[in-house]
């Protein structure tokens, strides 16, 4: 379910903050981040964001593409390790 469109997306204030005023400074330092859930804003475009999967914080390069989804969609939080071969599972 989608978020209504009269609260309009979520971004945690901080992260926005540090993000404009990387823009005003010109630096393209990786921001780490636990907000998961916060939308991907214009203003993000080429920045490296650091998003923590529960383990570590994976580096994700911001492209246009990507405005609108949320930045937990790229930093996947479980493993698949594979399936067991067919001589175990018999």
């Amino acid at each position: 379910m989608s978020r209504s469109l009269k609260k309009g997306p979520y971004i945690q204030q901080k992260l926005l903050q540090r993000i404009e005023s990387m823009n005003e400074r010109g630096d393209k330092t990786v921001v780490r981040t636990w907000s998961r859930s916060s939308t991907i804003f214009p203003q993000m475009v080429g920045h490296t964001i650091g998003v923590h999967d529960g383990r570590r914080h994976v580096p994700i390069y911001i492209t246009e593409n990507m405005v609108g989804h949320k930045l937990g969609e790229f930093a996947p939080t479980r493993t698949f390790r594979g399936h067991l071969p067919r001589s175990m599972v018999s």
